[in-house]
Formats: structure tokens, C-alpha cells, sequence
């Protein structure tokens, strides 16, 4: 319950965060977290519309409407569902350090910037009432846990506001508030080519960043509760969360690392916590309309700022100096590509990408050893052979100088991939050129079916 109240700002705030009526996230927030509470792998995660999903679809309904962000949402969904079947859930563990807390800062900074807009012609009673708000938010905690502090916070700007008839802009202004149940409704959009070219970016980005952000709350409540989770059903939970929501006129969401936060603090561990959390908020909605109407957004406005500051990883600040400077560069990255584009997945992207790089060059230094006997010279590769070494491992080897009998020892080496193979038949058909025979020793297992079901065509001997 507690969940569900501290969810409506929340809802609200990222309904406007996205450019659509309050209602739309508040139907999203209840459908996902009920339908979750049954079809999700982790019991006790709060998902609902979220800011990182709000963030993706601005653009969209502010070009094409808000028909289209419910067939997104839908399409959304179905990927989703597509991932989970795929078992795309353990590629999280892809997922590097730098990346993820990128992601998180990346996230904290364009939610903090999308709350500059309300301060537009605003005077200073706007100021003043969200540092009241920020105020509140932080104060409430050292008396009391029992109540959201948000929540406190909310209600007495919203109370001094009303008293005072000050001339603040309310959540009515943003968008139609009403006091009723979501309702069946097919997405009113052509269905052509043309309007699935338009959504297919939006829902891949919102299939892909939807996913990322429950997989990781998952993993965080995992840790917390000493339990495991079912991550492919998850991804599978969520996709039908989604397709649901986009048919009921919400906006698509997926799992909130800060309320199931709440939740788990508040002792919420089960499925049933994540039902009462949309069931109850169904009852607000359905009983509260008329007074949701008269918050002031300054209120909302704070908590969100409150949302960013504890959604920032701080310590990242404080760790860059200890990290190896590729993480750093990795973190800095994504979290520049992400402010500069508006949009996390190709932050994500780019540093994964950058970390498969800085990986990839860590990997590539490979050296070997020479000794020479009377009639053999032998080699003892260290290091991986792949595509990235192969380069320098054929240019280590003396072809003309060395003698007859030539031993290449990989018991210290791995023979990766084909161009691994490729580089091996280059050394010998070299050594074949100058009439001297080459044998192969302590390759292991794995290095061995590669180097037999590739083969090594050259002429020359070996073993």
C-alpha cells in the first residue's frame, strides 16, 4: 500500500516526463504491476510506468500522438516476450560494471533535466515550494519510516498551496485527471508498413531498455533477498505486462529499482506485495481523482529531483580514480551518449561495445619463447591466439635461420577461432618453403577439434 501511494507522483510525474494525460501512467502503473505480480520471475520487484521508458517515448507521441505509443507499447511487449523465449534473460551478465552504472547515472541526469522545463515562467513561489518539498522529503526519514517521505511531502505542499491559493501550476493542468476504470481499447493507428517503420525503433528501445532496467532491479533483489529469480520469465512477464498495458490506454513500463526498494524495506516479499501495490492504486485512482487534480507540480518536481539524487551512483565519483581507466572511460561514455542522445539503449550499446574493445585489446598480446637445439628449434606460444593476434604470431617465427625440426608448444595458448587455425597453416606452409618440417604439440581439447574440423591445408608435416 505503501508502494502504491508513493507510485501516483511517481506515475504522474513520468506521464508528463513522456507528454501524456496523468492517466496514462497511473492505468500503466496499475495494469503492469498486477499482471507482473502473477506472470513475473521475481516475486516482490514493483514494476510500473518508469522514467527511463517515459523518457524514450517523448518524441513519438509529440510527432505522431498518443494512439502510436500504445501500438508500441504492444509491439514492445511482443519483443519482449520474443526475448524471453530466446533466453535472452542471462545475456545480462554481459552486462559490465561500467555499463550498468552508467546506465543508472545516465538515467538520474536526464530525469533531473527533463524537470528543468516546469521552472520555465515560474517565479519564486515554484522555487520555494520544490526545495520545501526536497526539504520534507529529507527530514520525514529521522522521525518516522512509517509513511513515504514523498508521500508527506506531497500532501503538505499540496495543503499549503490550496490554503494559500497560490498560483502554481497543478497536475490538472497538465492532463484531464479521471476517476475511472481502464477501459478495452485497440490502439486507433493505420495498420501499414509506414506506421510499424515508425514505432519499430521506439519498441525496440523500449523492449531492450525495459528489459535491462528489470533485469538488473531483479539482480539487485537477488542479492538483498539471498533468493534467485527466474530472469527469462521475467522478460516473458514483462512483455505480457506490456501488451496488456498498451490495449488498456497505458503507457509502457518495466521494473523500478527505487520502489521495489520501498517495497523490500517495508517487508514486501511476495507476489502478493506487487498485487496490492496495482490493485490499491486502481482504488486511489478510482477515489482520489479530484484531489490528485490539485497537487501542485512544484511537489512533483522535487520528488523527482529526490528520484535522481538517490538514483545517481555517487560512489562512481568517488571510485574513478581506483578503477582501471578503461572502466572510467566505459562509464564516462555511456553516460555521455546517453545525455547527448536522449536515449539509454544506445548509451548501453556503445559501452558495451567500448568495453568488448578495451577487452578485446587486453586479450590480444600474445609472446613465445625460443629455444634452439642441435636439430630443433622450439616455440612456446603464451597467450591467446584469435583474430586480433594472429597477425604478430606469424611474424614472431625466424623461417630462414631456424633449424630443420620445428616444435610449436601451445600447452600455454588457446587456438580461439578460424583465423587462429588460418595463422597456424601460414606458419607451416613458411616453413614448408624453405623444405623444413613443423610439428604442433600440447594443444588442449577444445584447440584440437577446431584445428581438425577446420584443418590445416598446406603441404609439411605434423602431429
Amino acid at each position: 500500500m505503501t508502494v502504491a501511494v508513493a507510485l501516483i507522483p511517481e506515475a504522474i510525474a513520468f506521464s508528463i516526463l513522456a507528454g501524456v494525460s496523468p492517466m496514462v501512467g497511473l492505468y500503466a502503473s496499475v495494469c503492469i504491476a498486477v499482471v507482473t505480480a502473477f506472470a513475473g520471475g521475481r516475486p516482490g520487484m514493483i514494476s510500473a510506468a518508469t522514467g527511463a521508458m517515459a523518457l524514450l517515448v517523448g518524441s513519438l507521441v509529440l510527432n505522431h500522438g498518443i494512439e502510436y505509443l500504445f501500438a508500441a507499447t504492444v509491439l514492445a511487449g511482443i519483443f519482449q516476450i520474443i526475448m524471453g523465449m530466446l533466453k535472452l534473460g542471462r545475456f545480462i551478465t554481459f552486462l559490465p560494471q561500467p555499463v550498468m552504472t552508467g546506465f543508472v547515472n545516465a538515467l538520474a541526469i536526464l530525469i533531473f533535466m527533463a524537470q528543468l522545463t516546469h521552472f520555465v515562467g515560474q517565479g519564486w513561489v515554484m522555487y520555494a515550494l520544490v526545495a520545501l518539498t526536497l526539504v520534507i522529503i529529507y527530514t520525514v526519514p529521522r522521525f518516522t519510516k512509517a509513511v513515504p517521505s514523498a508521500l508527506v511531502a506531497i500532501i503538505i505542499v499540496s495543503v499549503l498551496s490550496i490554503v494559500l491559493k497560490l498560483d502554481v501550476r497543478t497536475v490538472g493542468d497538465m492532463g484531464e485527471i479521471t476517476s475511472a476504470l481502464p477501459v478495452f481499447h485497440l490502439p486507433q493507428v493505420p495498420i501499414s508498413l509506414d506506421m510499424l517503420l515508425v514505432i519499430l525503433p521506439y519498441s525496440l528501445s523500449l523492449a531492450v531498455v525495459g528489459l535491462l532496467e528489470s533485469l538488473m532491479t531483479a539482480t539487485l533483489i537477488d542479492d538483498i533477498t539471498d533468493t534467485g529469480s527466474d530472469k527469462n520469465r521475467e522478460a516473458k512477464g514483462q512483455g505480457l505486462a506490456n501488451i496488456v498495458t498498451g490495449f488498456f490506454g497505458g503507457m509502457a513500463g518495466c521494473a523500478m529499482i527505487g520502489q521495489s526498494m520501498v517495497n523490500m524495506k517495508s517487508g514486501g516479499r511476495t507476489r502478493l506485495s506487487t498485487f496490492v501495490s496495482g490493485v490499491f492504486l486502481l482504488f486511489l485512482i478510482l477515489v482520489l481523482g479530484d484531489v490528485v487534480k490539485q497537487i501542485p507540480m512544484a511537489a512533483l518536481v522535487g520528488v523527482m529531483i529526490m528520484v535522481c539524487i538517490s538514483t545517481f551512483e555517487w560512489s562512481s565519483l568517488k571510485s574513478l580514480a581506483r578503477v582501471p581507466k578503461s572502466d572510467a572511460l566505459v562509464m564516462i561514455v555511456t553516460v555521455v551518449t546517453v545525455v547527448a542522445t536522449d536515449n539509454l539503449s544506445i548509451g548501453v550499446l556503445f559501452g558495451v561495445l567500448l568495453s568488448a574493445l578495451s577487452f578485446a585489446w587486453k586479450m590480444a598480446s600474445i609472446r613465445l619463447t625460443v629455444k634452439t637445439g642441435t636439430d630443433t628449434t622450439t616455440y612456446t606460444v603464451s597467450g591467446q591466439l584469435f583474430f586480433g593476434t594472429t597477425s604478430h604470431f606469424v611474424q614472431e617465427f625466424d623461417y630462414e635461420n631456424d633449424r630443420q625440426q620445428i616444435v610449436i608448444d601451445f600447452s600455454h595458448s588457446h587456438v580461439w577461432d578460424q583465423s587462429a587455425v588460418g595463422a597456424i597453416a601460414k606458419t607451416i606452409s613458411k616453413y614448408a618453403e624453405h623444405g623444413k618440417t613443423v610439428t604442433i604439440t600440447g594443444l588442449n581439447e577444445e584447440s584440437k577439434q577446431l584445428v581438425n574440423r577446420i584443418g590445416l591445408a598446406f603441404s609439411g608435416g605434423h602431429s
